[in-house]
């Protein structure tokens, strides 16, 4: 193939995945391999078919299909290496990725060392032409102060390049961040946050406003008023969106109405990411082809957002 725009034309899967892509919204936890997971564990894990209604719906879903089985330092350590043996399988040429903050303790004895090595390392064996972004995690449902006791250890850390915020939007408010955000951008991270997948349109603007966000996990919601639309637009906030998990979860009727479209027409800057690759299937080469199969946006224009989330 000559170019993305043609091997989406022919829907190619494989010729799509030759080509050089970012993945910035990627749960390793859930971001990997299944093929390797289960050469590793014998446990086939098989995505979801049909839509669920919930978050809980979801949480229940992962305690059913991977549940105690992942929960020891070692097994850790697979989930990582299965993440970098997707990347390398889907032509990942950016990947973003990291530990939840709580996870130094659970998995890594506080050692930041080893964590950074279980990262570092992997990415030098498995996939050492995938550019590895380092994330620091922070869940909205710990409390303030144990996330900042956490965050200790991470603080002056150089290998880290960006800290995002999940878990469910309404968890507690966007303000009770504002310190921790402070924090992580005098320390040079990028900023970002989850913010708009189930909230609203205003949701997104004061979660940038209020933490000086750089980037915006999801936002979809953004599209549904044009004032925000436009104020994501001028000051060049990005959206690392996921359709496939948008789909999934209900946010969204379907591909060819996924929102992602008027976003990247009205000027939002906005890349195509995968999320949860074991439960969605949703590696970012399939993302793309969803998204032009669907007629959601043309080969043309999901070429340039993929040039975008390269630079």
């Amino acid at each position: 193939m000559n170019s993305f725009a043609e091997a989406l034309k022919r829907k190619g899967l494989e010729a799509i995945r030759k080509f050089p892509k970012a993945d910035l919204h990627n749960h390793f936890v859930l971001g990997g391999d299944r093929d390797y997971l289960e050469r590793v564990t014998g446990r086939k894990i098989e995505p979801l078919r049909c839509p669920l209604k919930s978050m809980s719906e979801m949480h229940a879903w992962n305690e059913a299909n991977l549940g105690a089985t992942f929960n020891t330092p070692e097994m850790r350590r697979e989930l990582i290496q299965a993440t970098f043996h997707q990347a390398k399988k889907d032509g990942v040429a950016v990947l973003e990725i990291g530990e939840d903050v709580w996870g130094l303790g659970e998995y890594f004895h506080n050692d930041m060392n080893a964590l950074t090595e279980a990262f570092t390392a992997a990415q030098r064996d498995i996939a050492p032409n995938t550019e590895l972004r380092l994330q620091i995690g922070l869940s909205r449902h710990c409390p303030i102060e144990y996330l900042e006791n956490c965050l200790t250890y991470f603080w002056g850390n150089k290998a880290f390049y960006s800290i995002d915020l999940y878990g469910d939007e309404l968890a507690q408010p966007i303000e009770n961040f504002k310190n921790i955000y402070r924090r992580a951008k005098r320390e040079g991270l990028v900023l970002k946050a989850h913010v708009g997948e189930w909230g609203t349109a205003q949701d997104v603007q004061r979660a940038v406003e209020i933490l000086e966000l750089d980037e915006v996990q999801h936002g979809i919601a953004a599209a549904e008023d044009a004032s925000v639309m436009r104020f994501l637009a001028e000051n060049h906030i990005r959206l690392n969106i996921t359709p496939s998990s948008n789909v999934l979860l209900g946010r969204v009727p379907s591909m060819k109405e996924h929102p992602i479209q008027k976003l990247y027409r009205s000027g939002v800057e906005v890349t195509v990411n995968s999320d949860d690759v074991l439960i969605f299937d949703s590696d970012v080469s399939k993302e793309y082809l969803r998204l032009y199969e669907s007629g959601c946006l043309t080969a043309e224009e999901l070429d340039a957002i993929r040039l975008a989330g390269l630079k």
